[in-house]
């Protein structure tokens, strides 16, 4: 059967092999979003310094706790949409000849990256020192997320079945 493009058409069996990929990934970008959220646990340092930064004595240089949370979270969304899918849709096909390892090593570097140019294109991080201390802090939280990507991209991935040892087939 073929498509005249000189590729083999969809059967059925491939297709629902496509549809099968893309539910695992599009389940292992909303684990590796929720880890990312749960990541907040630990609020980032320039959370801390914001709810340090106004004078107790000036009630309108006050930044509403909700208004640092909701930045966070958004910090976080964008983040996962430019850098973390990216980089775990990359490390899972780049590294798709190796181990899980060889994919979360190829994610983490792509991710490390990505955070690289989002933060000083993007974001707009212009001091050096700054810049190092959230692509370090975002690279890190984008690292534990990327584990349950990779993780869960690994565990379900389809293996060649194997014929036990012993028997004929």
């Amino acid at each position: 059967m073929s498509t005249g493009s000189g590729r083999p058409a969809l059967t059925p069996s491939r297709s629902m092999m496509w549809l099968r990929r893309i539910a695992v990934h599009l389940g292992a970008m909303h684990l590796s979003g929720a880890l990312l959220v749960l990541t907040l646990l630990v609020p980032p340092g320039w959370a801390l310094d914001a709810y340090g930064a106004a004078p107790a004595d000036d009630p309108t240089a006050d930044v509403p706790p909700v208004m640092i949370l909701l930045g966070a979270l958004f910090g976080c969304a964008a983040f996962h949409v430019v850098v973390q899918i990216p980089a775990g849709l990359l490390g899972s096909w780049l590294g798709r000849r190796g181990g899980a390892l060889v994919r979360y090593a190829v994610a983490v570097a792509v991710a490390g990256a990505l955070a690289l140019v989002f933060l000083r294109g993007v974001v707009g991080v212009a001091d050096v020192a700054e810049l190092t201390s959230l692509w370090l802090d975002c690279t890190a939280r984008g690292a534990l997320a990327l584990a349950g990507y990779i993780g869960l991209t690994s565990a379900l991935r389809p293996r060649p079945a194997r014929p036990f040892p012993g028997v004929e087939g």
